[in-house]
């Protein structure tokens, strides 16, 4: 273990960095719970950290669980982490980095000890949404704060192309901004594929496998992998539209042995280990909105352009943007989200909810002028906001820019990168 921590340290001084606009909250009353997709910067936002904090050797333990030489040692040595640093270094860690913290069994345990004892800054990672899960809330007695770390924002993203990000800007600024905007839509924001050039349907092939293998079949133990991996291209298939498991059964049970259940508990499971999100259709009653039917979204859009041929359609691929970023807030306790359609099959993209009270409703359309934007999307605004009595109404557009009024309704059109740079 000593020689592991030395060479750790030495891999983590030569990795090239770049910064997140991420900031978590330090303290030694509480655990940062860094959460989120697998590839999407979880391990590197530590490294940054350690960097932005400048800390040096002996002011901090860092172990990855998903390392060979950690796999192989038994709970006793692990636990005994702080101890062997200490002898290694001459004195305590002050800040204990816990990487896929997920693979260590009764991990909470451990670090619950640890939170107890208030002398450590503690950063555990996680690819799985159990991190969040009330239970585990419960087993840490409320002492974990979460760190949401997706795929690179556009903002983010803006960053790495050192594109200054200002209040106001020129037309030949929002030309390159839009231009970047096509680009992020159709390769997404996974860092290696912003950051090391890498083809993008090369890394998400590889990535896919990964997801497959790792994330499903081997931490849940599926014993039909084809079902999983044909579940998982099918819900790619159906980014941004309503997701019928029933649908999916009936085209599968021809081809293969496969129970409804089976494909409820693995697409549990994408959720779980955050590749795919399903969205809620609201109801006022709880119950109702758990068992509609929900649509389906992915974490990171340049999924879609490798395999779908749904990722042609802008629209679409802006809607699944509009929904990341929402499910960014409501992942850290912000509001939550649903999407919201009436007997009519009138339909709004996003509905906004804080507690019992509806803050917002969103449109989201590729359009560039006013009559681009269908009377439908408009009409479906205005019946949502009379049934959940909300008057913040917005058109999220490609290009399209007013506020009108429709009635005692007020109506705001914002272009996408303008909503994504707020």
């Amino acid at each position: 273990m000593k020689a592991y921590f030395i060479d750790k340290k030495e891999d983590i001084r030569r990795q090239a960095v770049v910064g997140r606009l991420i900031e978590p909250k330090i303290s030694k009353e509480f655990v940062n719970a860094i959460i989120g997709p697998r590839r999407a910067g979880k391990t590197f936002f530590l490294f940054s950290l350690i960097k932005r904090l400048k800390l040096k050797d002996d002011e901090f333990l860092f172990i990855n669980f998903e390392d060979d030489e950690i796999k192989s040692l038994n709970r006793k040595e692990v636990v005994k982490c702080i101890q062997k640093h200490t002898e290694l270094y001459g004195k305590e860690p002050g800040y204990l980095f816990f990487d896929e913290i997920q693979n260590f069994k009764n991990w909470q345990s451990f670090i619950y000890s640890l939170v107890e004892k208030k002398r450590y800054f503690i950063f555990i990672t996680g690819s799985s949404s159990k991190l969040l899960s009330k239970e585990i809330a419960t087993q840490l007695r409320g002492r974990s704060l979460n760190v949401v770390v997706f795929p690179f924002s556009f903002k983010e993203f803006l960053l790495t192309k050192n594109f200054e990000i200002k209040k106001i800007y020129s037309s030949l600024d929002e030309g390159k901004i839009k231009n970047y905007l096509i680009e992020y839509l159709k390769k997404g924001g996974f860092p290696q594929v912003v950051l090391e050039k890498i083809d993008e349907k090369t890394f998400f092939r590889e990535y896919l496998n990964v997801v497959l293998y790792r994330d499903l079949v081997e931490r849940y133990k599926i014993e039909n992998p084809e079902v999983a991996r044909l579940l998982l291209y099918s819900v790619i298939q159906s980014f941004t539209k309503e997701f019928s498991i029933n649908r999916i059964y009936k085209q599968l049970k021809q081809k293969i042995e496969v129970s409804n259940k089976t494909l409820y508990q693995y697409s549990s499971y994408l959720e779980e280990v955050f590749f795919s999100f399903l969205l809620r259709k609201f109801h006022f009653s709880h119950k109702k909105s758990l068992l509609s039917m929900p649509k389906e979204y992915v974490n990171d859009v340049g999924i879609t352009s490798s395999y779908s041929k749904s990722s042609e359609n802008i629209g679409k691929l802006m809607e699944n943007l509009v929904f990341l970023e929402l499910k960014k807030l409501e992942l850290n306790n912000i509001n939550d989200i649903y999407y919201w359609k009436d007997y009519q099959q009138r339909e709004v993209d996003f509905v906004v909810r804080k507690e019992i009270k509806t803050k917002q409703l969103i449109q989201v359309t590729y359009a560039s002028a006013r009559d681009e934007i269908e009377k439908r999307e408009i009409k479906a605004l205005l019946k949502a906001s009379k049934q959940l009595n909300c008057k913040d109404l917005l058109v999220i557009t490609w290009d399209y820019e007013n506020e009108e009024k429709q009635g005692r309704k007020k109506i705001k059109f914002v272009p996408l990168w303008k909503w994504l740079l707020v």
